[in-house]
Parts: structure tokens; sequence; C-alpha cells
């Protein structure tokens, strides 16, 4: 039998299954506040079939934004775009939703994927604005130089990230991750590479980590504890002079103890000259597989996941507690309810939907070549009985 579609809980949230689609930018707000791009894309990724829907990173200040076409969650126009998602997509999906908060400090300030050319940052005609960091180094030639940060930044930011949770709270999400990895503010206060300072917030690992912990207690301190937290964890830095995964060991175990519910393991991305391998279908899981087995704590595999059998394999053999996926969802939208027909798993469909459930359907072989539904299957021809076909008087509103 299949553990990916086996349940779990995160804290007190508890998930259908163990497939979660990653945070994945979509450069499409407008002043931080989500359009109507926003409640299509994350409402298809809700009917996927997978038990969590992560949205996109979420800049808890204005300045935090990597691009002009970041989500934001910093005031009440903010707050009611995201919140106006929430409810729509929950009146048709079982999904847990959350939202990924973060700071992408010296990496703020860049254009947007699709514009991008022979640079990645912004001019000042085009908008640029002023980026901070733990010290006063930039990511690489061309770029902004940063202000580094002063006591009463490092304080402002925390409390922005306590202030987006409150906001993410009453919004409706079931869940929050903060990011702490692929180079943004957390990470960089995390990493010699980009940390110089001298003071209580930089220099050893105790006080480098320092930053990370206590954004993490802030937040615990205002998140409901039935609601769940995570932390996007910076693995190593693929750089001789930065994070290692005994470090980022380090980190998690104090994350555990402060109250975070899982860690999702990624790496990199932190300075231009980092060797980073080529990626290999699932070439990061053994990050997982250490911190699930050295702190205890929840762990979230992501790194080229994109064969259900794998993904199987992974929670079967114990590497891991979850999956995270992100491209091949904006591939495959029903990526999940097609890898629980390949492990032979029969979930719900939404009820619009149920015609396309393998057996009520006879082009499914052809579509999907190689993938022979059970006849355990649900012969229904007609949706099930579920209270998620019609939305509420609640979601309207």
């Amino acid at each position: 039998m299949s553990k990916l579609f086996s349940g779990i809980s995160l804290g007190g949230l508890r998930l259908d299954n163990r497939v979660a689609v990653s945070p994945m930018c979509q450069y499409s707000a407008v002043n931080g506040v989500a359009q109507d791009w926003h409640l299509i894309h994350l409402g298809s990724l809700a009917l996927s079939g997978a038990g969590l829907v992560i949205a996109e990173a979420t800049a808890v200040e204005a300045a935090g934004r990597i691009t002009h076409g970041c989500l934001g969650l910093w005031n009440d126009e903010q707050e009611e775009a995201l919140a106006r998602i929430v409810r729509a997509t929950k009146a048709y999906s079982h999904a847990a939703l959350g939202i990924q908060l973060g700071h992408a400090g010296r990496r703020a300030s860049c254009q947007s994927i699709s514009t991008r050319s022979t640079r990645e940052w912004l001019d000042i005609g085009e908008g640029a604005w002023q980026t901070y960091g733990p010290s006063a180094t930039s990511y690489n030639e061309g770029w902004h130089t940063p202000v580094e940060m002063t006591e009463s930044d490092i304080l402002r930011v925390i409390t922005a990230f306590a202030q987006a949770a409150r906001r993410a709270d009453r919004a409706g999400f079931d869940l929050i991750e903060i990011h702490g990895a692929h180079g943004y503010l957390i990470h960089q206060f995390m990493s010699p590479l980009t940390n110089k300072r001298t003071d209580t917030w930089g220099g050893s690992l105790d006080n480098r980590l320092r930053f990370a912990l206590e954004v993490a207690r802030a937040v615990r301190s205002v998140w409901p504890q039935s609601k769940a937290l995570g932390f996007r964890v910076n693995s190593k830095d693929w750089h001789p002079d930065g994070l290692s995964l005994d470090d980022a060991i380090v980190l998690c175990q104090a994350l555990k103890e402060i109250g975070v519910d899982y860690a999702v393991m990624s790496a990199g991305n932190l300075v231009p000259d980092a060797k980073i391998p080529r990626a290999t279908p699932g070439h990061q899981v053994a990050f997982a597989m250490r911190v699930k087995k050295e702190t205890g704590l929840t762990a979230m595999a992501v790194g080229f996941i994109v064969d259900p059998k794998l993904a199987d394999d992974i929670i079967m053999e114990g590497r891991a507690d979850m999956v995270a996926i992100g491209r091949a969802f904006l591939d495959n939208p029903r990526w999940a309810l097609h890898a629980a027909a390949t492990l032979g798993v029969d979930p719900d469909y939404p009820p619009q939907y149920v015609r396309i459930r393998p057996n009520n359907w006879i082009g499914f072989t052809t579509a999907h070549p190689g993938v022979v539904a059970p006849q355990t299957f649900k012969q229904a021809d007609r949706p099930q009985s579920t209270t998620w076909d019609r939305p509420s008087a609640e979601s309207k509103k």
C-alpha cells in the first residue's frame, strides 16, 4: 500500500496525504495585492489531490519583496485579497492552505522572471528600492549594495513577521512556512558568507542563528497551536566557507524546541560562486532524512521529485515524512490524482471531476499509458457524497 497517500498531522493540523505543493512565485501581484491570477492558480492546485498547497513567498514588508510583482502581507488590502482566495478555494477543496512568509534582504529589488535579460536587479528608472541585509555586501557585481541593518531594523522586521502571521490567521490560512533559505534575508543572517557582523547578531553560529530563531519565536507566539508552523531550511551553502548540514541540524533542533512543526530541507542560492551539483531526482532527500533521524522534527523533502514511485519510496523507506513538489505541479495540475492512480490509490475526486476517476473514464488508460486502475477503485458514476460540492453561504461573502 502507498504511504504517500496516508494522512499525517503537522502540529494541530491534519492532512489527507503527504504531498505538498511548494510555494512558487507568480510575479503577478500589484502593490503586493493578490489578483485573480492567484485565485485561478491556487484554486487549480487545490484540486490537484495534494494534501497541502502553500502560496508563494509573501513579503512581510515592502522592502522585502523580490520583485514589484511579489505578494505582500503588511496591509489590510493585501490581507482581504488573500482572504477572498482562501474562502473561495476552501469552498471546493479539502486541501490545507498555507502561505510562505519571507523577506528577500539583499536579493530584493529585482526584475520579474519574464523581464530578466542580461541582469536580474532593477535600475533606478525601473523602480528600484533600497535593500537591506545583515551586512553591506551585495550579491554580485552590479547588484544593489544593501544597508547594514541596525538593531532597530532587525526588530522591525521580526515584528513584521509576527504581524503578517496575525494577518495570515485572520485570512484563514492553515499553515505558515517561514522562508529561511534560497539566499534571502534569514538565510543571509545565518551564513558566514553574508553575515560579517561583530555584534550579537553575527560572528558565532549561535549569534548568526539568532535572527532566524527570533523570527520563529515571534511567529509561534501569535500563530494558533491548532495550525501548523514550518520553516524552509537551508541545508548547506554548497561553498567550503558556508553553512553545512551540521549547522542546519543545530538550527532544526532549536526550531523544534520553539514549537516549529516541520522543516522542509532545501539548499543553495546564497552566493553566485557556490558549486551546486547538477540536479538529479531526489538529490536533496538525504538532507531531510538526516534531520528526521537526528532531531525527530517532521521533515519534508524537496529536489526534483517528479516520479510518483520515487515520492512513495521516500516516505515508505522513512527518508522523509512528506514531499514538497513544485514545477511538476505547474506542468501537471492534477499530479497528485495521477500519482494516486499510479500507486493504486483511489482518492476522493472533486464531484465536478468524478468522471475522470480511472474506472469512470474509458480514456484514462489511453491518456496515462501503463497505469492500470485496480478493481478495488470506486465504480460510482456519480459524484460522491461530500460537503464541498457547492459553495457555502459563508464562502460567498
